[in-house]
């Protein structure tokens, strides 16, 4: 995903890319020096049980365990910056069980007063030649076209809507009171931070949520298999129809769905792929998996991504509603995404993992 959509001294329905960059330098993680990536392939994914990746006493409320183990990483052909498939080994660790949804969101506001960044007036330098009275709060929001469009020109169909933030998904006129157990949305990486500190717990890192997506199932086409339906039914909350202008919604969501309402994959996880994007703690380069580290990678030190160069990104992973086996893919298990730290989205939220000790 680019970076915050803004319309900001453009005309209404004119789309510019734009990233605020008053927060941009925070929470900077700490990462592993990498090593040389060994090319490697297999059939099954290894997960061991004993010692250190028994899960420990007592159970954080709301998160399953995840022995480590070792796993093939990546591989999606389609995707440049899912290459080369590298086998890769974690440690145990705890992650919540499903999205953080807007109900446990609003227990974290209500205990601190946090103020999202989608609710935060930007400021004038960040965007030069923007208007004054375009420099409102907002959220970048999916907005349809009613014909089909040019895939190719995906700009066009988001907008930069004021008032839209995680208590009014689609702005102002929203609401989220019938979707207390929705994922919540227009979270950027530095709130998925903000509470995740509070929690105790933190982001996973891509390679955990990778690992954790795959269920104990190697190199897999879904999270569930290699079959997109499943007797017939839909496993995960993804587009149906021609994209964008068309949702049939066979699924039985044209937005976000509650959490857990599709199966859990073999760990136990709901929604692992679809419904919302998930923020990692990683730093993006698509260039990364040639170095990566071999055992907990974390991440490059630093991030780049050539298609916006400048703007520090974060790495995104198990696609959203807006995912379709005709335009995106990137709802698979070897896919990658990636945001501006600071911009959330309509189709944008997270889920936390916590160390094992």
């Amino acid at each position: 995903m680019l970076s915050l959509l803004a319309i900001l001294g453009a005309g209404a329905g004119i789309a510019t890319w734009t990233s605020f960059g008053r927060t941009a330098a925070r929470h900077d993680l700490q990462t592993d020096v990498v090593d040389g990536n060994q090319q490697v392939s297999a059939d099954i994914l290894t997960v061991e049980s004993a010692g250190r990746r028994q899960p420990p006493d007592p159970v954080p409320e709301g998160m399953v365990w995840v022995p480590g183990g070792k796993f093939i990483m990546g591989g999606e052909a389609t995707f440049a910056d899912a290459q080369p498939h590298h086998e890769v080994e974690v440690d145990g660790f705890w992650i919540d069980r499903t999205e953080v949804t807007n109900a446990q969101f609003a227990r974290f506001v209500g205990a601190t007063g946090y103020l999202t960044i989608a609710e935060q007036v930007p400021k004038a330098e960040d965007y030069p030649g923007a208007t004054p009275e375009s420099l409102v709060a907002g959220s970048i929001v999916f907005s349809p076209p009613d014909d089909p469009a040019d895939l190719a020109a995906y700009p066009q169909w988001w907008i930069y809507q004021p008032g839209a933030d995680w208590r009014h998904p689609e702005g102002p006129a929203s609401d989220i009171n019938a979707r207390q157990d929705h994922p919540v949305v227009h979270i950027c990486w530095l709130d998925a931070v903000a509470y995740a500190d509070w929690a105790g717990k933190r982001l996973p890192t891509e390679a955990e949520w990778e690992f954790a997506a795959r269920g104990g199932l190697a190199e897999k086409r879904f999270v569930w298999g290699d079959e997109l339906l499943v007797d017939g039914a839909w496993q995960a909350n993804i587009w149906q129809g021609n994209f964008p202008a068309e949702n049939t919604a066979d699924d039985g969501f044209a937005s976000t769905a509650p959490v857990a309402t599709f199966p859990p994959n073999g760990f136990g996880l709901h929604d692992m792929a679809g419904n919302v994007w998930e923020w990692c703690a990683d730093w993006y380069r698509p260039d990364y998996y040639a170095k990566s580290a071999k055992r907990n990678p974390r991440g490059p030190p630093s991030s780049n991504d050539p298609q916006e160069p400048g703007v520090p990104k974060r790495v995104q992973r198990g696609g959203s509603y807006l995912c379709s086996d005709a335009y995106c893919v990137r709802y698979r298990p070897g896919a990658r995404g990636k945001g501006a730290v600071d911009s959330g989205a309509t189709h944008v939220g997270f889920r936390c993992a916590k160390d094992a000790y």
